[in-house]
């Protein structure tokens, strides 16, 4: 889990995790399932094939779900027992779909790793071929995989989001090792993406979060770290222009892992007792801090939102890291209530929320006692009430 550690590694890499080795923390998954009136239901899942050796390092065997789609869809990735990776889809009535990339390689820690699927089913992440070499991938919605690299990467590129037009954001490192961000247009244009440098001894980076950071407008949140080393959150408009996001009292940096159709940005950062807390950024700018209630409040604590999403109606989810230093999910509706939770079975690692979709429904993944991943969906409470579409709620 990303602490007051800012590496590339995303956490979606800390424990799939094939990465770059940079300063900077990345970000967040959505979903949708059978209603449940005031207590939602966990349900855990497998995809076919996945390892169950425990603890394989760097990469974890198992199950990784990140993103759901408001349909029910989910997109995320499984490492079999040879440790190679592939895609997967999984349907709102729990069918797998696996895929791999064309040219990707099959040797240990090797293959396809899906990540965010856009609200009409394209999923998007990357491929890693026989040499180590990492490049964009996009499965269409008819099960074509294309993949692709950045102009000026140098065997680096990774697809982290994707929006209902078929554009993706991501991040890719060129020959020196900066790592850019960039914006793929649904004709495969692809446009670099830096935020203003400034002036020191470091080179910067800039990333987009993952996988709930590109609107449907084109807006694009995200992090990135300047020439002077202080990590910032940013807001990138669909023309282009920057907005630097630094939450008052944030020593330790400042990440964007999330925003809605609203404008509202999730995010999370770390103060000067290194603890982490989570902001939620209105349109206008005026910031909300907030902390899960049981969070540990020590370094390296608090709750963690460098990996977190947010629904249309405002809700939050994330985890947070106990006194114990074990992590759990927790969801923040619209109101300010945090509820917190974990998946059934979870080992002593804890529960790794990815997403919440539109009926409050949440996907993510959970280490078992033997260190071996799995999926998990709980349900969205809201989808009982009246005046819910049940068949939306469903993902039906």
């Amino acid at each position: 889990m990303i602490a007051n550690d800012f590496s590339l590694e995303f956490r979606a890499s800390t424990r799939q995790r094939s990465s770059l080795s940079l300063v900077l923390v990345l970000c967040s998954v959505a979903l949708s399932v059978t209603a449940s009136a005031d207590e939602p239901t966990i349900v855990t899942f497998d995809a076919p094939g996945a390892g169950a050796t425990p603890g394989v390092v760097p990469l974890f065997q198992g199950t990784f779900p990140y993103q759901v789609n408001d349909r029910g869809y989910i997109g995320g990735n499984y490492e079999d027992g040879n440790s190679v990776l592939h895609g997967f889809l999984r349907t709102p009535d729990g069918t797998f779909i696996t895929f791999d990339a064309p040219g990707t390689g099959t040797g240990a820690f090797q293959g396809t790793q899906g990540f965010a699927i856009s609200p009409n089913g394209v999923v998007v992440g990357k491929s890693i071929d026989a040499n180590g070499a990492t490049h964009g991938m996009l499965r269409t919605t008819e099960g074509e995989v294309i993949v692709f690299d950045a102009p000026g990467a140098s065997n680096y590129t990774d697809a982290l989001t994707v929006n209902s037009e078929g554009a993706t954001a991501g991040n890719y490192a060129d020959a020196n090792g900066a790592v850019h961000g960039f914006l793929r247009a649904p004709d495969g244009f692809i446009t670099p993406i830096d935020a203003p440098a400034g002036t020191g001894p470091l080179t910067p980076f800039t990333s987009p979060c993952l996988p709930d950071c590109l609107t449907e407008q084109g807006t694009i949140v995200g992090v990135y770290g300047d020439a002077a080393g202080l990590v910032h959150g940013f807001l990138r408009s669909p023309d282009g222009d920057f907005t630097k996001i630094d939450v008052p009292g944030a020593v330790g940096g400042t990440a964007a892992s999330g925003i809605n159709g609203e404008g509202t940005i999730v995010g999370g950062y770390i103060d000067a007792n290194g603890v982490n807390r989570g902001f939620l950024r209105a349109r206008d700018g005026t910031v909300t801090k907030f902390d899960v209630p049981s969070a540990g409040t020590g370094a390296g604590q608090g709750t963690i939102i460098f990996f977190g999403t947010i629904n249309a109606a405002g809700d939050v989810t994330g985890d947070y890291l106990d006194g114990n230093g074990v992590y759990h999910g927790f969801v923040r509706d619209r109101h300010g209530a945090i509820t917190t939770f974990d998946a059934p079975g979870v080992g002593p690692y804890g529960t790794e929320p990815a997403s919440n979709n539109a009926a409050n429904a949440i996907t993510g993944y959970y280490l078992d006692a033997s260190g071996v991943g799995h999926g998990f969906l709980r349900t969205g409470h809201r989808c009982s009430r009246e005046g819910e579409d049940s068949e939306r709620c469903r993902g039906e």
